[in-house]
């Protein structure tokens, strides 16, 4: 028995005193209120009206059981109503994980953008590194950049290709010219990804097919703009992603080298849990993102 239409039938009846009236209100057949309506004492073990030929009355059960009904299907109508309202003028909190650089870089003012554009919402943000389980730790939205996962417990949108390059200062080429030969890098200091063991390995495909360079250097460091500041005072060539050396890049403060060659490839993704049905405020955001990061990103001008 659907307990609910048992009820909304239950209701009705109560509110006309007439099994007719009531299918007509309800777009149901006589015999389908009755059906709920015998079904809902049946499972109660009462009588919920007593009826004679010429009229249904309600029992002093009846009475009882009315007004509690009558506050559920409120309650129900209401919950409803405000999640109408909610795809129309979203509202609620969204708590989000992203790396560090990229959160205190680019998307911080990615989200103040959408915070003014949806002002009833609300974002926690946690930057952080480390590769946290957005399930277990009760993120709505995480930012990675990395390879995409194969994780069933995740949905993962592909923003953007986060392009890596080899770059150094103007000031560090002209005391050491690039002859073209990437095996020249064995040769010079490169500042490298101290957070992975692969960090002194650069990984590159380029004319000659794939090479892997072991690289030296005398700094290294597990935060990516600390080694692009460290590049634009000319220490050494750095393997970078444009989303941290871009606006270097375009301003001239550094220059690409060795660039046909490329690094794996690595995404910005979006990843979130795979609710059936996503908040009207988490697609906004989804959304948002795709299009202030997608496509050609800015940084990439």
């Amino acid at each position: 028995m659907d307990k609910l239409a048992a009820m909304k039938a239950f209701a009705m009846v109560a509110k006309t005193l007439n099994f007719a009236e009531a299918s007509r209100q309800l777009s149901l057949s006589r015999s389908q209120v009755n059906k709920l309506v015998i079904g809902l004492e049946d499972d109660l073990g009462v009588s919920l009206f007593s009826r004679t030929t010429r009229k249904v009355t309600l029992t002093a059960t009846g009475r009882s059981y009315l007004e509690r009904v009558q506050q559920i299907l409120s309650d129900i109508q209401e919950t409803e109503s405000l999640v109408r309202d909610d795809q129309e003028s979203p509202s609620g909190s969204i708590k989000i994980n992203a790396p560090m650089s990229f959160g205190t870089m680019h998307l911080s003012n990615a989200i103040i953008e959408f915070l003014k554009l949806y002002p009833n919402i609300n974002v926690h943000m946690l930057l952080s590194d480390d590769l946290i389980d957005p399930v277990s730790n009760g993120f709505d939205m995480t930012i990675r950049i990395a390879k995409s996962t194969d994780s069933i417990s995740l949905i993962e949108h592909q923003i953007v290709e986060a392009k890596r390059i080899i770059c150094a200062s103007p000031s560090f080429l002209e005391k050491q010219p690039i002859r073209g030969n990437i095996e020249q890098l064995k040769d010079l200091p490169c500042l490298h990804y101290g957070n992975l063991p692969s960090g002194t390995t650069w990984k590159l495909s380029g004319p000659e097919g794939e090479k892997n360079i072991r690289v030296n250097g005398s700094f290294c460091s597990n935060n990516a703009e600390v080694l692009k500041d460290a590049c634009a005072a000319g220490l050494g060539l750095a393997l970078l992603p444009t989303f941290i050396a871009g606006k270097e890049i375009q301003s001239g403060q550094l220059k690409q080298v060795f660039s046909d060659y490329k690094a794996p490839e690595i995404h910005l993704n979006l990843l979130y849990p795979p609710n059936r049905h996503l908040s009207a405020r988490n697609k906004l955001f989804v959304k948002f993102i795709l299009q202030k990061f997608g496509d050609k990103p800015y940084w990439d001008l």
